[in-house]
Protein backbone atom coordinates (compact mmCIF):
# COMPACT_ATOMS: atom_id res chain seq x y z
CA UNK A 1 0.00 0.00 0.00
CA UNK A 2 1.42 3.67 -0.95
CA UNK A 3 0.38 6.75 0.69
CA UNK A 4 1.36 9.89 -0.83
CA UNK A 5 1.28 13.16 1.92
CA UNK A 6 1.76 16.33 0.29
CA UNK A 7 2.62 19.07 2.95
CA UNK A 8 4.48 22.39 3.32
CA UNK A 9 6.48 20.76 6.33
CA UNK A 10 7.70 17.08 5.34
CA UNK A 11 10.56 17.46 7.47
CA UNK A 12 7.76 17.04 10.56
CA UNK A 13 7.16 13.48 9.26
CA UNK A 14 10.21 12.21 9.39
CA UNK A 15 10.50 11.44 13.07
CA UNK A 16 6.93 10.21 12.92
CA UNK A 17 8.05 7.45 10.56
CA UNK A 18 11.14 6.54 12.61
CA UNK A 19 8.63 4.87 15.29
CA UNK A 20 6.45 2.30 16.73
CA UNK A 21 3.97 0.64 13.63
CA UNK A 22 4.40 2.68 10.95
CA UNK A 23 8.44 2.24 11.26
CA UNK A 24 7.29 -1.91 11.27
CA UNK A 25 5.12 -1.52 8.41
CA UNK A 26 7.87 0.21 6.41
CA UNK A 27 10.37 -1.52 7.36
CA UNK A 28 8.43 -4.74 6.44
CA UNK A 29 7.37 -3.65 3.29
CA UNK A 30 3.14 -3.68 4.04
CA UNK A 31 3.14 0.09 3.14
CA UNK A 32 5.96 2.81 1.72
CA UNK A 33 4.77 6.42 2.15
CA UNK A 34 6.45 9.42 0.25
CA UNK A 35 6.59 12.48 1.48
CA UNK A 36 6.02 15.45 -1.40
CA UNK A 37 7.11 19.28 -0.37
CA UNK A 38 4.14 21.63 -1.54
CA UNK A 39 6.55 24.39 -2.04
CA UNK A 40 8.26 22.03 -4.93
CA UNK A 41 5.00 22.85 -7.21
CA UNK A 42 5.04 26.27 -6.97
CA UNK A 43 6.35 28.83 -9.68
CA UNK A 44 7.02 31.87 -8.03
CA UNK A 45 10.64 32.91 -6.26
CA UNK A 46 9.19 32.50 -2.56
CA UNK A 47 7.55 29.37 -3.11
CA UNK A 48 4.17 31.11 -1.94
CA UNK A 49 1.27 28.05 -1.62
CA UNK A 50 -1.11 30.28 0.16
CA UNK A 51 -3.27 33.50 -0.36
CA UNK A 52 -5.89 35.69 1.10
CA UNK A 53 -9.34 34.57 0.59
CA UNK A 54 -11.33 36.14 -2.43
CA UNK A 55 -14.00 38.19 -1.38
CA UNK A 56 -11.43 39.17 2.31
CA UNK A 57 -11.72 37.72 5.53
CA UNK A 58 -9.23 36.63 8.06
CA UNK A 59 -6.82 33.79 7.31
CA UNK A 60 -4.96 32.30 4.55
CA UNK A 61 -6.12 29.76 1.80
CA UNK A 62 -4.33 27.01 -0.27
CA UNK A 63 -3.96 28.08 -3.68
CA UNK A 64 -5.09 25.59 -5.97
CA UNK A 65 -2.22 25.95 -8.85
CA UNK A 66 0.54 23.62 -6.28
CA UNK A 67 -2.05 21.48 -4.66
CA UNK A 68 -3.46 20.29 -8.61
CA UNK A 69 0.33 19.95 -9.65
CA UNK A 70 1.32 18.17 -7.33
CA UNK A 71 -1.65 15.45 -7.65
CA UNK A 72 -0.87 15.66 -11.38
CA UNK A 73 3.04 14.73 -10.56
CA UNK A 74 1.98 11.84 -8.56
CA UNK A 75 -0.53 10.74 -10.86
CA UNK A 76 2.01 10.48 -13.39
CA UNK A 77 4.43 8.21 -11.07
Amino acid sequence: MIFDIVTVFPGFFHSILEYGILKRAIAGGQIEIRLHDLRDFTDDVHRTVDDRPFGGGPGMVFKPEPIFRAVESIKAK
